[in-house]
């Protein structure tokens, strides 16, 4: 397995939420787990040929993988005005309706309680509800239906007065 085939592995198991995956291959075993406070660092020791002391040197490893949280839909205070900003916990596809012939979950202006639906956004095959960790009112969609979304990206803006 090349370098560039395990990290790419490495950057599609940090997006796609999974805590640890274990890879075995004839010869290779890899283990990647994502989501831990401790810092990832691989000391490498080369073999030195007659010199006095060996120097452990240390390499960063390849894009460590970001922590991402399962909860659902992470608030955080905007900086520029005082709505609260509904991000996605997730990578997938963002869905405003639970049904291509149902109605959508909230409308601008409508109010939302702690809790209530917003969204869904479905991730390998798997469709997750995202609820408000806020009450207040919507007061813009940020994103359109049926596009993709990032981890941590905007989803709506909510006015929690």
């Amino acid at each position: 397995m090349e370098l560039k085939e395990i990290q790419n592995l490495i950057k599609f198991v940090a997006k796609s939420g999974a805590s640890e995956v274990k890879l075995e291959m004839d010869d290779i075993k890899i283990t990647i787990k994502t989501g831990t406070d401790e810092p990832n660092v691989t000391y490498l020791q080369q073999p030195v040929a007659q010199q006095a002391a060996p120097a452990p040197q240390a390499q960063a490893p390849a894009p460590a993988p970001a922590a991402e949280s399962a909860a659902p839909a992470p608030a955080a205070t905007s900086s520029n005005d005082k709505y609260i900003t509904v991000k996605s916990p997730i990578i997938g596809t963002f869905y405003r309706k639970p049904a291509p012939d149902k109605d959508v979950f909230v409308e601008v202006g409508d109010s939302v309680k702690v809790g209530e639906t917003l969204c869904i956004i479905e991730a390998m095959k798997l469709f997750n509800e995202i609820e408000s960790e806020v009450s207040g009112t919507i007061v813009k969609v940020l994103v359109d239906d049926m596009s993709p979304v990032e981890f941590d990206q905007p989803l709506f803006l909510v006015d929690p007065s």
